[in-house]
Parts: structure tokens; sequence; C-alpha cells
């Protein structure tokens, strides 16, 4: 079941704006470190899948296997499993549930993917040690997830990204896990630890669109606001600056982001 807390612990909450930029992402663009070791058969853990996008891949990736997606959001699990049934993935299976607390048998998957995911968990080695429970002997653990002090806007937005790591860490989570992957797999005790760096790029005019389209709705949106003025991140006249400079940004012709991330594989 769905924690208060893990609720609490999601900074970027699940408005429209979130939704649609999490629809930009699928097996092929944030878990193409994985597909060689997807094969047909295999029983699959999506743990924080949000709606579904990366989550259906898996599945046709994995058929006649299982594909389980699970998430502390219901909104999100409706919108996955309505995905699913729409698509025809029969194989495909979403349930509300705690990632620290996960509602399988030990031993139960072959491998256990998230994106995204311990970016956001303030209690990283209570998920890492489920995953080591329902993974099997030898199974296989995939994570990517974003490391904030590598990520850019050019031109530059001020202090959005150190804003936004200083909200990260006030809500109990870890804005550089991407480049933390590699240790805390090794730590938690995963062997054969392989990871990679690459960034998502917002270049095309669509992709700043969305981008600027979601920083406007998330980052100035009264409920972030709200956050970072009552932690005394930013002053309201340091933010009404960084809106200055966002609206310059998305205005200046040939404007770009990228987001810098991090992925690990490692073996149970």
């Amino acid at each position: 079941n769905i924690t208060d807390n893990s609720t609490l612990n999601y900074t970027m909450g699940y408005d429209d704006a979130v939704r649609k930029l999490l629809s930009r992402r699928s097996v092929e663009t944030d878990a193409v470190h994985l597909l060689g070791y997807l094969k047909p058969g295999l029983r699959v853990l999506d743990m924080g899948c949000g709606p579904g996008t990366i989550s259906l891949g898996l599945a046709k990736a994995v058929e006649p296997g299982e594909l389980y997606g699970i998430d502390m959001e219901e909104s999100q699990i409706n919108i996955a499993q309505a995905a699913a049934s729409t698509g025809g993935y029969r194989n495909a299976i979403f349930q509300t549930s705690d990632a620290t607390k996960l509602p399988f048998e030990n031993s139960y998957f072959d491998i256990v993917h998230c994106n995204a995911v311990l970016f956001h968990i303030p209690d990283t080695s209570a998920a890492l040690a489920e995953v080591r429970r329902v993974l099997k002997p030898g199974g296989i653990i995939s994570s990517r997830d974003m490391f904030v002090e590598s990520s850019f806007f050019e031109p530059k937005v001020g202090s959005i990204f150190d804003t936004f790591s200083e909200l990260v860490k006030e809500k109990g989570g870890y804005p550089q896990m991407g480049k933390e992957l590699k240790q805390k797999f090794l730590k938690a005790g995963f062997s054969d630890v392989i990871s990679g760096i690459s960034f998502e790029p917002f270049i095309t005019t669509e992709d700043v669109n969305i981008l600027y389209e979601f920083v406007v709705s998330w980052f100035f949106g009264p409920r972030t606001v709200q956050e970072i003025l009552k932690h005394g991140i930013l002053t309201k006249e340091e933010l009404d600056e960084l809106r200055i400079k966002l609206d310059e940004w998305k205005n200046t012709p040939g404007s770009l982001a990228g987001f810098a991330w991090g992925n690990a594989i490692g073996r149970n």
C-alpha cells in the first residue's frame, strides 16, 4: 500500500505538465542500457512505473513473461492500466505499492527496473534491500537517475538547478543520485556493476516548449513556490528574476537544455 511518507517525498507531483514530460520516456530512450538483458519469458518489476510508458516496452520485450508495474500514486497506476488495456498488453500487471515494502515473494523477479525513482526515496538502503529480496539469485537490477549538477539550460537560467537540488534535498531525496548509483549498488551487495552516463536533450522547438511548459507549471506553480519560500531557498524577488530568465531562454533562437543521467546495472 501507499504510505503517507512516500506520497510527501515525491518532489515532482503528478500534474498534466509532469505527465507530458513523462510521456517522452520509453525503453528505447530511457532503458537502452537494459535492452540486452531483456529476454522473452522473464518476469520483470518496474518500480515507480508512473504512467507506464517504459513499462509497456518492457512488457513487450519479455512477452510471454510478466511485467509488474508499481507506483505509490493510484492515478498513475490507472493511466498505466488503461494504456496496457488499450494496447493489448495482457502480460502487464499494475498496482499501487511502496518501494520500501514490496508486496512480492522472495526471489520472484528476474529483473527489477527503475527510472528516476531512487533519486526521490529517502531510505535508499531499504529500497535496495527490498530489491535484493525479490530478485532471484543472479537477477538484475537496473536504475537510471538524474544528477542535477551537470544538467544545464543554454542560455543559463540563473540558479534554477541549484534551487531544484535544494528542494529535492528538503524532501529527503538525492539530487546527484545518477552519479552515485554504482557506489550505492556495491554498498547494497550487488556485484558485476556496470554504469554509464547520458544526456536527455531538449533541442527541437517542440522539446523546448515541452520543457518550458513543465517548468512554468511545476517549478513556478503555487505548490512549489510555497515550498521554496517556506524552506528559505529563494526569495520571491529571486523567483521573479528566475522566471524572467526562463522566458528569455525560451525566446532565444537556438536555445536548448540537457538533463544529465547516470545508469547502473548490477547482479544479485
